[in-house]
């Protein structure tokens, strides 16, 4: 009788070490990460300056995340992207309100304007970069302006969700800066 209840006892705590039990996939599903999105919401910085100048500013959804791309002509240097709790022009310094529970502003080390002045970016709606109205992430793109070679936008979101920022370069002498904000933590 004393084996039997030491076998149960030991196939009881086997099962529980593993993690197989009843409930132990309802436990694992509820901790994972959404779309194994492992992102933070602290601020992403890298330092440098550039020649490459903004050429083009793109937003798409997708499954997990919206997306926001930032066209350069020449290689991205450096950046700041974070949370904020306002937005301001460059240059003249004037509040811009956007729609959206949070607010996160890009800061990309590199002129919207080329070395005669003339600009490289210049959009038809500022503070409407982009249409984002049926996104589930993004609410409003805007560009704050571009002053003393370096260029701003601020970008709505509705909430402060996680995000990531990373570079991609090429083809030839170009370069994107990425941003993601999942849909939820």
């Amino acid at each position: 009788m004393n084996k039997k209840i030491t076998a149960s006892l030991a196939g009881i705590l086997l099962v529980a070490g593993l993690g197989i039990g009843p409930g132990a996939t309802a436990t694992t599903a509820a901790t994972a990460p959404y779309c194994g999105i492992t992102w933070g919401s602290l601020a992403d910085r890298t330092t440098g300056s550039t020649t490459a100048t903004i050429s083009n500013v793109r937003t798409g959804e997708h499954t997990c995340y919206d997306r926001m791309v930032i066209d350069l002509k020449g290689k991205i240097k450096g950046y700041d992207v974070r949370y904020v709790s306002a937005f301001y022009t460059e240059g003249q310094g004037k509040l811009v309100p956007l729609t959206g529970a949070a607010d996160l502003r890009i800061i990309v080390n590199a002129p919207a304007y080329n070395r005669y002045g003339t600009p490289t970016y210049n959009p038809t709606h500022r503070l409407h970069v982009r249409n984002v109205s049926d996104y589930r992430t993004f609410d409003q793109v805007a560009f704050l302006g571009s002053f003393e070679g370096q260029s701003s936008f601020g970008l709505g979101v509705r909430a402060r969700l996680p995000f990531r920022t990373f570079v991609l370069t090429g083809p030839g002498d170009t370069s994107r800066l990425v941003i993601d904000v999942a849909h939820r933590w």
